[in-house]
Order: structure tokens, then sequence, then C-alpha cells
């Protein structure tokens, strides 16, 4: 313990010197959170929608304006052609078409059933489905304004209840993701970087020629990482809470617990670059192509698993990332504990075990 002490120490004093580590390990994590955590968002607003109103009326008025007013549809640039309305779809400056019929005034008044025409352009399925939806909602809270008490419209009425996100913003879904993403690859590139560097310095023949061994070369070296690792996933959770109004539900010892897990699983990957390179610029490289393109491709972050080939299926449980989405959503959203989170838990601490085996019997045979 007396060697691994000093050897973490001096890797203290080199990440305290190198600006640039430091900028990488406590800048670039709440930089990338406030850029990924505006720019991914799949909330879709601002739909351009035109509308006819045959009616002319108070109500029919009335309703438009809440369209207008929802924070979801937009005025069209320009006015529909009344004698081709749909040109204003193919033209692509409106996205959707509402058109009230006359008798719509009359149809309230007399609770009667009333049916909208809705013409949407369905080149882009997802807005498609979006301007649907929301005139549903719009409009069924529009009839529940306007009719009596007790009244029952004509037709099946589906009560949905929305948990855990009932405002459905992609923040809440999209920020804890990244906070598995980030400390992915934050992680390995700082441990690739730094073994990199005593090669590249030729500092690391002098390591090999005091009278310590690789394996306490690799904890001395690893555990102020692990911290500083810590501190970084502390500093973006809070970042998320606070700026982006993440809930956080769930037991936060058990998401430390787990994360000081998933750390060392991507400082393995590190570990396991730094025996395969001799550059720092080639270890800041391949960090990044281990790490992001397969903790946000394959890990359910973005992408569902089950809707992707079976084969990338399979190859999505070699993924760190896969496992700990889970657990941090879980965690933070949903409250989920121990007892839910098991299976997950259990992939992610022996595929942990198997990396850090596999990056130490590698790093040992490459120093030997």
């Amino acid at each position: 313990m007396y060697k691994i002490k000093h050897i973490a120490i001096k890797e203290v004093r080199h990440i305290l010197r190198d600006p640039r580590s430091l900028i990488i390990a406590v800048l670039m994590p709440i930089l990338m959170t406030l850029l990924y955590g505006y720019a991914i968002n799949l909330d879709i607003k601002n739909i351009r929608l035109a509308v006819l109103d045959y009616d002319q009326t108070l109500e029919s008025r009335e309703l438009t304006g809440r369209f207008y007013n929802s924070g979801y549809f937009l005025k069209p640039l320009q006015a529909p052609d009344l004698n081709d309305p749909e040109n204003i779809l193919k033209s692509g400056r409106a996205s959707a078409i509402l058109v009230i019929k006359q008798g719509f005034s009359n149809d309230l008044t007399l609770q009667r059933q009333y049916q909208l025409g809705l013409t949407v352009d369905g080149a882009d399925a997802n807005t498609a489905s979006a301007a649907s939806s929301y005139a549903n909602i719009i409009f069924s809270q529009f009839l529940k304004d306007h009719l009596p008490p007790g009244f029952t419209i004509p037709g099946a009425v589906i009560s949905a209840q929305v948990l855990y996100n009932p405002d459905l913003k992609s923040s809440h879904f999209f920020v804890p993701g990244l906070i598995a993403v980030i400390l992915m690859m934050i992680s390995a590139l700082l441990t690739s970087i730094t073994i990199a560097r005593e090669k590249e310095t030729g500092t690391m023949e002098q390591l090999l020629t005091a009278p310590v061994t690789p394996r306490q070369i690799i904890i001395g070296k690893v555990i102020p990482y692990i911290g500083l690792a810590l501190i970084d996933g502390v500093l973006i959770l809070i970042f998320g809470v606070f700026h982006f109004g993440v809930p956080f539900v769930g037991s936060i010892l058990l998401l430390l617990l787990f994360g000081f897990i998933y750390i060392t699983a991507a400082l393995s990957i590190g570990i396991l670059i730094s025996t395969l390179v001799n550059t720092q610029q080639l270890a800041m490289s391949f960090a990044q192509l281990v790490t992001v393109l397969p903790s946000v491709m394959l890990s359910g972050y973005i992408f569902e698993i089950k809707n992707m080939p079976i084969v990338l299926q399979y190859v999505t449980r070699i993924v760190p990332a896969r496992y700990f989405l889970v657990i941090i959503r879980g965690i933070m959203l949903k409250g989920s504990g121990l007892s839910v989170l098991w299976v997950e838990a259990t992939f992610l601490v022996l595929l942990t075990l198997i990396l850090l085996t596999i990056a130490t019997k590698r790093f040992q045979l490459k120093m030997g």
C-alpha cells in the first residue's frame, strides 16, 4: 500500500500540473452536458399548422387560439389557398391543416358529436404522429371545458396516465443517459492518456526499474482517476437535476455504488487501450472510438435495443453503458432498488470483472 500511495500521489501531481487533463476532467463533462442536454431533444414543437375555419364563430376562434397558444403549433408563414389547401403541405410551408367545418358552434351548443378535420403531412412520420396526438389532446380538453359536467361524448374515451415523466420531457430521458456516456468516455480517455504519456516521455521505463510491480503501477495510477470520475459524475448529476430539472427519487448511495463499478469498467477499457498505443494522440482517438460510439449507438441511449437486428442485440451485451443506463434511469426517475435492478447489476459487475482481468493481464504482459 505504501508504494501504491506514492504512485497515486505522483499521478495527482501530474493531473494538477497538466491543464489539458484538468480541462478534460472537469470542464469538458459540464460543457457536454449543457450542449447535449439541449441539442438532443425529441420534443416536437413549433409545428406549422394551417387552420381553415369555415364556422367563423366565437367558439371556433377560441379553439384555433388554443392550438396556437399550446406551445406546439405555429401559424404558417403563408395562408393556405382555399382552392387548393393541400398545396401548403406539398410546399412544406405547413405540416398539418386543421379544418373546422361549418356548424361547429351549433353542434357544441346542442351537445352533438363533432369531428374535426386534420390533414397531416406524413413525409415526416414523427412530426405527423406528434401533430395528431397534440391535436387530439387539445380538442379533448376544449370539449371538456365547454360541455356540462357529467356529459359523455359518444364513443370510446381512453383515460391515459403517464408515470415517471408526466410532462414527457426528453431531458428527463437523455440527461441520465448522458451521464453514462460522459463517464465512460472521460474515464477511459484519461486512463489511456496517462499511461501513454509515460511511454511517450520515457518515464514508464523508470517506473519499471523501481521496486514496484505492474499491478501496483495500475492501482496507483487508477485510484486518482476513480476519485476524479466520481467527482465528475456528481457534478453532472447536480447540473442535470438543478439546471434541467431532472427528478431524483431513488437512493444516491446505490447510484454511487454502481457508478463506482461502472467507472472501474471504463478505466479498465482505458488501461487496455494504453497497451495497444504508444502516443497520447492515438490514445485519445482510440478511446473516443471504442467508448463514445458503442455507448451512444448500442446502449439504448437513443435507439431501442429491441428494435436492432439480432446480431447487434448480442453485441450490445458487451457494452457496459447498456446496463448502467437502465440502472441510472431506474434509480433517478423511478426510485428503483436492487430488487428490481439486480439483473443489470449482475451483468455490469461480471462485465467489469472480465474487463479488469483482461486489462490487468494485458498490461502486465506488455510491461513484462
